[in-house]
């Protein structure tokens, strides 16, 4: 098993393989094609599957795949290895409508990672969203009914991890952990007195709908499970382009007073944003740095909405005639320009885009938010044994405090919020430098989102004034 993100295959790898198996998503499009070209020219067998190839299975094909393992595995992967025992060399599998019942699901293989690899590891307790954001693929691939596993069976994942040493954080990927909250509270209950047995081996996160904040149940037995930050699709401060996008969800209570509400209680929040909705008004931008600004959330991932395959969105716009060409095709990386027709002038959006982004993670905005973030934050209850930190740990603090408190303008900034930290919150300090921390990545990020939309947006505004020049000379004769 070789995952791209940590290392390369080898030739070694390909001599050994018989059958070649990639699996992805959206983002990692490009990756996965070139994976199958490059077996196909080594004249391996290949197969395909994931959320990617379930929702544009032709750019497997077009790349010369074998078989195509749609859908959700624990129906097609027993097809798949059925075909093969016939000596069937290729095809196409699908659950024709049949979702899973994840009660059966094995536990993955985690024994064939290089666990050094990760600082975050996934578990996945639920599939499905009872939501219907217009934009959101995740209906679309695994419907609006969240279907869970047991807390027996998620806990048995855990200890497997647990036995295998690892001690790092877990993020739980479902796309709505709170999507079937009577599930998901009975799991808790579990996990709670599973993480104080062992010491509380492993910090979690995870991704909800923001009405977490209206159940106060639920989110102090997150905090018992030691769950210690939670993503948010806010997506919008604009209540007429929540509504517009069918995220309803968004527009019933105060999204200010929710992530406050969150953050108090003990848990970091992370939020996504997204600028280009149909009907937006100029100053989308602006409008989010103030809501960030306000809430104090320190990663705030932004992005140009993007019309995935087979949405409500994409279904619509299409409908529309409002769909830019194939290799436009929506990436959903941070670094890709709007892939339809917008109601704003694309150049308009591009810039107020990129202008939000950057300033959100200017030096002295980002580390003021993740101050107040974690001053006002309700400690964790648990005590975890004390540990010395290793060198690599005390490497990558003595680099913060050079960067942020001696070399970068913000050196003073750095160090009275520190010890402001020390001061009114020591329990925190340790969550609170690991966010001042990530300012060096989004430096660095920033920047190439900036760099990949500038690009994109020369690019499409040649094309534009070519299109422009070609049809002009037709009215003039007309």
């Amino acid at each position: 098993m070789v995952d791209r993100n940590a290392r390369l295959e080898t030739q070694a790898d390909w001599d050994w393989a018989d059958l070649v198996i990639v699996s992805g998503m959206i983002v990692q499009k490009p990756d996965l094609l070139h994976i199958i070209r490059e077996a196909k020219q080594r004249g391996k067998t290949v197969a395909a599957g994931g959320p990617y190839f379930t929702s544009v299975p032709e750019t497997a094909l077009q790349a010369g795949v074998d078989f195509l393992i749609l859908d959700e595995g624990e129906i097609t992967l027993p097809k798949f290895v059925e075909a093969l025992e016939r000596g069937e060399t290729s095809g196409v599998l699908r659950s024709d409508g049949e979702k899973p019942d994840v009660t059966n699901t094995p536990i993955p293989r985690y024994d064939l990672l290089n666990l050094s690899d990760y600082s975050d590891m996934s578990v996945q307790f639920s599939r499905g969203c009872p939501f219907q954001c217009e934009f959101c693929d995740i209906i679309v691939l695994y419907g609006r009914k969240p279907r869970t596993k047991s807390p027996e069976q998620l806990l048995a994942e855990l200890q497997r991890l647990y036995d295998l040493g690892w001690r790092r954080s877990i993020f739980l990927v479902d796309d709505n952990f709170i999507g079937n909250k009577r599930n998901v509270k009975l799991l808790l209950r579990e996990m709670g007195p599973w993480m104080a047995e062992r010491g509380y081996p492993f910090r979690l996160s995870t991704e909800a709908s923001v009405d977490l904040a209206q159940d106060q149940e639920l989110l102090n037995l997150m905090i018992a499970a030691n769950f210690t930050g939670v993503f948010l699709g806010i997506e919008t401060p604009d209540t007429e382009s929540l509504s517009l996008t069918q995220k309803f969800q968004n527009t019933r209570n105060s999204l200010m007073e929710a992530v406050q509400t969150i953050n108090k209680t003990g848990l970091r929040v992370m939020a996504g944003f997204i600028i280009g909705f149909d009907g937006e008004k100029p100053g989308a931008g602006d409008r989010i740095i103030e809501f960030v600004e306000a809430t104090a959330i320190p990663q705030a991932m932004v992005s140009m909405l993007q019309a995935l395959p087979n949405t409500a969105l994409w279904h619509r716009l299409k409908r529309e005639e409002r769909l830019l060409e194939e290799d436009k095709e929506a990436n959903i990386h941070q670094g890709t320009l709007i892939n339809f027709i917008p109601t704003r002038p694309v150049e308009e959006l591009a810039r107020e885009y990129v202008s939000c982004f950057w300033e959100l993670y200017e030096p002295h905005r980002y580390l003021g938010r993740v101050h107040r973030h974690f001053l006002q934050m309700q400690p964790t209850p648990h005590k975890r044994k004390f540990k010395i930190p290793d060198w690599t740990t005390l490497r990558a603090l003595l680099i913060i405090m050079w960067r942020q408190g001696v070399k970068r303008y913000t050196r003073f900034q750095f160090w009275r919020q520190l010890f402001s930290i020390l001061r009114k919150n020591p329990r925190i300090f340790e969550r609170y430098i690991v966010n001042c921390a990530h300012l060096e990545h989004f430096l660095e990020y920033r920047q190439i989102v900036r760099d990949n939309i500038e690009a994109q947006l020369a690019e499409y505004l040649a094309e534009k004034a070519k299109l422009s020049a070609e049809v002009r000379p037709k009215e003039l004769v007309s």
